[in-house]
């Protein structure tokens, strides 16, 4: 198969190997090196009370989900989190899927199909995007994060006529980028047009907001003008598996509905046992939310008075943008020589001519090895020498 461009690209970054659970020090690659490359916000992937969580749930439940839940009796554990969740979120109810790309997938598929209109982000996640393929409905994108681009979408569905439903999917903050979508201006053109808004907050739940419910609560935009939530267990929990979260019809809707539901493996249960600890930890020690922003806003600080480009992003991913693959390739190798690993995003994976460092900060980083990571930066971003 002929390779494009970007493609040809994106095979130049290398494959790393971690010897160690994720944490700021690591061993990846046979060295230790000190990384800023997980989505771990909070810290809790390797938390005792987590994983020993995780043990004992395997020694309860097995290693495994040997079937669906989908006609099949829930366990406990899947239970108790799915109402642990729902209270902790505002939501009437959360159905669980085995990871984010099935709860996206989901949730679109269940809501939507031929005749349909979905409108996602141009930079929204993948399995947002995929999903709306799938779905049989029309799949169309929006400017990212423009809420005029949008209202202009919706005006040329309605002049056209759509006659089904219409669905508005974004990510709640961007993985590439960091920002976060105008959840109250989109909102507000959703109700105006009579659209249902969805928003996967994988990058935000758990982190921001006053209690760490997610994008929604910093926006402070409620169930009524976000009737679908999603997102996934893996970042700020650190552990695994996915929701969505609704109202009671719509959640029983993708319950009967989704396929990815119906005849997708189930979250293992020593994992809904995992995430419940996780859940708890983030309700109780806020310190945590706390920490993984205020070591962003001082890298994003420290990056800006070295002279390069951290851009605006006031969350746990901190992109610095070089622009050429191949320069940043080299810079993340350079880094990755003096002992600390950044990865680089080229194309695909980011537009073409927008290649950038990803850094992401965690509550399990500290200030120093921030100030380290500045440091390396200032050294090696002028002169990287050849991946």
């Amino acid at each position: 198969m002929a390779r494009g461009p970007a493609r040809e690209e994106n095979l130049r970054a290398p494959r790393r190997v971690a010897q160690t659970p994720p944490q700021p020090i690591m061993r990846v690659d046979g060295r230790r090196v000190l990384a800023f490359c997980g989505d771990d916000y909070l810290g809790l992937a390797s938390h005792p009370l987590v994983v020993e969580a995780l043990a004992a749930g395997a020694r309860e439940w097995g290693a495994g989900a040997a079937s669906p839940l989908f006609g099949h009796a829930v366990t406990t554990a899947h239970r108790a989190l799915e109402e642990e969740l729902a209270a902790f979120l505002g939501r009437e109810r959360v159905v669980l899927f085995a990871d984010r790309d099935l709860a996206n997938h989901g949730a679109v598929g269940a809501l939507c199909t031929t005749g349909d209109l979905v409108l996602a982000d141009r930079e929204a996640n993948a399995s947002l995007l995929d999903a709306a393929r799938l779905s049989g409905a029309h799949p169309r994108r929006f400017l990212h994060a423009d809420a005029r681009s949008l209202r202009a979408r919706l005006a040329r569905a309605s002049a056209a006529g759509a006659p089904g439903r219409t669905l508005v999917a974004t990510d709640g903050v961007f993985g590439a980028g960091g920002d976060c979508a105008p959840l109250g201006a989109l909102a507000a053109e959703c109700a105006a047009a009579g659209a249902l808004l969805m928003v996967d907050d994988g990058y935000g739940f758990g982190v921001l907001g006053e209690r760490g419910q997610g994008s929604c609560e910093r926006f402070g935009v409620g169930p009524e003008q976000v009737p679908v939530l999603s997102a996934t267990f893996a970042n700020a929990l650190g552990t695994g598996g996915a929701f969505v979260a609704g109202d009671g019809p719509l959640i029983e809707t993708i319950a009967r509905c989704a396929r990815a539901y119906r005849y997708g493996l189930a979250m293992p249960g020593a994992v809904a046992e995992a995430a419940r600890v996780a859940l708890g930890l983030l309700e109780s020690q806020g310190w945590r939310r706390e920490s993984a922003l205020a070591l962003s806003d001082r890298f994003r600080r420290g990056a800006t008075r070295l002279g390069l480009r951290p851009g605006d992003a006031t969350t746990p991913i901190q992109p610095l943008e070089v622009g050429d693959s191949a320069r940043a390739l080299a810079i993340s190798e350079a880094l990755f020589r003096t002992g600390i690993l950044v990865p680089a995003l080229t194309p695909p994976a980011v537009p073409r001519g927008t290649a950038r460092l990803r850094v992401t900060l965690t509550a399990a980083h500290t200030t120093g090895q921030v100030d380290s990571l500045l440091s390396a930066l200032e050294e090696v971003w002028e002169e990287p020498g050849e991946a």
